[in-house]
């Protein structure tokens, strides 16, 4: 590791790698693994999750749903409380989003992912949810983080969008302090001044962070492309760099969604990128494979 990483990033003993959470014998590093009902995130397995951005209608989940399910998703995304940046955007369906996101589940199996916005809303949202995400606004709202701390779910943190990964690792260990370490890291971009992208992929975040965490990492390439056709090829470099899994955005009509619909994928664009995916996931899974054999010979880092 990088010696300058080992002293910017130890202090945040609960989430970064240590001496103490590394197998010196057998150079096999130690892991959080989150376990989400039956699915293991940070293990062996890439795991996707995928769906709106914003639950609409019970009819447009659910057909979501079904077809995410179908393509390889394991996890449905949908948003139920909207942070929208106007205040005259949809701002979304609430209680009864929550509701529709249960009945998805119960239709398919999937696990649910969807964002808490609100210390407040916590207790609420745990009801329904398998995994709590938090936003990029909302990665160092310090109230909403010790709250979720306690809330009995994984959480999915999203790098604020002007985040460094000190930063980001700063609010993780804020969960992990307040008694939660099931924390799931996420890449969804940064704000630079390129104006091409909606943001910027900190591609590079997720090696670093894989070296200087034992937290899963993931990748958001919807947020961080802004523009349908980069998804995929974002995507397949998350999973070069050693990505444990994506959230990606899917639609029935992007055209007409109510948030987001210039990132969404179609269902036959998820479909298409699910199967163009397989040959860099058996890549990066050799490599995992091959990984603890070299570390013992002596032949890696």
């Amino acid at each position: 590791m990088n010696p300058k990483w080992n002293g910017q990033f130890s202090c945040f003993d609960l989430v970064a790698r240590t001496k103490e959470k590394t197998g010196e014998k057998t150079g096999e590093q130690f892991r959080t693994i989150v376990q989400v009902r039956d699915i293991e995130i940070g293990g062996n397995d890439f795991v996707v999750m995928a769906g709106p951005c914003a639950v609409e209608s019970e009819s447009q989940l659910l057909q979501t749903a079904e077809a995410v399910a179908k393509a390889g998703a394991r996890i449905l995304r949908g948003g139920a409380y909207k942070p929208r940046s106007s205040p005259y955007a949809f701002q979304g369906l609430g209680v009864e989003g929550l509701k529709i996101l249960r009945k998805a589940r119960e239709a398919t199996g999937l696990a649910i992912v969807t964002e808490v916005m609100s210390e407040q809303d916590v207790d609420l949202i745990a009801e329904y949810a398998d995994i709590m995400q938090v936003g990029t606004r909302s990665m160092e709202n310090y109230a909403l983080l010790e709250a979720l701390g306690q809330c009995g779910r994984p959480v999915l943190l999203k790098r604020g969008m002007t985040a460094t990964l000190e930063d980001l690792l700063r609010s993780a260990q804020v969960i992990a302090v307040a008694g939660n370490a099931q924390v799931i890291l996420c890449e969804r971009g940064i704000r630079t001044f390129e104006t091409a992208t909606r943001n910027t992929l900190d591609i590079a975040a997720v090696p670093v962070l894989k070296a200087v965490s034992h937290l899963p990492v993931i990748v958001d390439p919807s947020h961080a492309a802004g523009v349908r056709s980069l998804v995929p090829v974002l995507s397949r470099a998350a999973a070069v760099v050693g990505a444990d899994g994506l959230i990606v955005e899917v639609h029935p009509c992007p055209e007409q969604a109510m948030s987001d619909g210039n990132q969404s994928l179609t269902f036959a664009e998820f479909r298409q990128m699910m199967t163009d995916l397989q040959p860099y996931l058996d890549l990066q899974q050799e490599s995992r494979q091959l990984r603890p054999q070299l570390l013992a010979a002596g032949g890696a880092d």
